[in-house]
């Protein structure tokens, strides 16, 4: 454990970032599970809302780094992929 007191102070930090990064990936993976489900099951017109849904929450992720910009890019395009050879 830190003696130091900034250093102290850094550890709550980390844990405070750690338990969002958590929860936002947490979200991300269950958005993308609910979208595969209506791809799996051909309920297209709701899969198409859950990939607008699956892109944006993505793309805030990328934007306050919690995953990088080219996997969110790379996700989003295999999803749109997929939706496209269902249809």
């Amino acid at each position: 454990m830190a003696n130091i007191k900034s250093a102290m102070k850094r550890i709550n930090v980390i844990k405070k970032k750690t338990a969002r990064n958590r929860m936002v990936k947490s979200q991300l993976k269950t958005a993308i599970k609910r979208f595969e489900e209506a791809v799996a099951i051909g309920n297209l017109e709701e899969a198409k809302a859950k990939l607008r849904f699956v892109e944006k929450k993505l793309m805030q992720a990328a934007a306050k780094n919690v995953i990088h910009k080219g996997k969110a890019s790379r996700k989003v395009s295999r999803l749109a992929a997929k939706l496209n050879k269902a249809v």
